[in-house]
């Protein structure tokens, strides 16, 4: 277990390792913290924050780059995840939360078999034709934790908080390939209805009247 605290940013957002996280740092709390954070180029946690609380399983970020700082002390920038922790407890001392955390891997390193990976990729590929995403990143497709890279455009956060949770990345993969098809189909579903609502209810020109 870590002894030093990890400064914690509740947000309703799941972060995976070596996924981009853009921010806007706006709350005198989080300028603080990132007053303390980017002079020695510190980790913070990024953890699901929810109705009753904070899930106890986040990620570790780094700031990548800083985009624009304002003369208030607002800034905008890109952190990246790194590592997944636990939290073991919660410290209040300062404006904003820290934890004490037990930072883990992957309890298994098996290799992943190649028909997997495939049927992972395929999945992943038909998602971002749905999505479209503005990509700040490029996945890497042969890294060792494909599934994180994967699965940085699920907007459900209760599937990424799986993924992000799960402990062996064949799992990982496995419930990728299981869950992609069926949400893939709703998320078109809906772009669908988007694009479709507008045009509803306006009544059509005829000519000549």
């Amino acid at each position: 277990m870590s002894t030093l605290l990890l400064p914690l940013f509740p947000l309703s957002v799941v972060l995976l390792p070596a996924t981009p996280l853009p921010l806007n740092i706006f709350e005198e709390r989080y300028k603080e913290m990132m007053g303390d954070v980017i002079p020695v180029r510190g980790e913070f946690g990024i953890v699901l924050a929810k109705d009753d609380g904070i899930v106890n399983v986040g990620c570790s970020a780094t700031v990548d780059r800083i985009f624009r700082r304002y003369p208030d002390g607002r800034l905008d920038l890109l952190a990246i995840g790194q590592r997944r922790f636990q939290v073991v407890s919660i410290d209040e001392e300062k404006s904003y939360l820290r934890a004490a955390v037990e930072y883990f891997n992957d309890e298994e390193a098996s290799e992943v078999p190649a028909a997997l990976r495939v049927k992972a990729i395929a999945a992943y590929e038909r998602l971002r034709e749905v999505e479209k995403p503005m990509v700040i990143i490029e996945p890497k497709l042969e890294g060792p934790q494909l599934s994180f890279q994967l699965a940085q455009f699920i907007a459900d956060l209760d599937k990424r908080q799986t993924v992000l949770s799960l402990r062996s990345e064949i799992e990982r993969l496995e419930f990728l390939v299981s869950i992609l098809p069926d949400y893939t189909l709703q998320r078109e579903r809906l772009m669908l209805a988007k694009r479709v609502a507008p045009l509803n209810g306006h009544p059509k020109h005829v000519a000549g009247l």
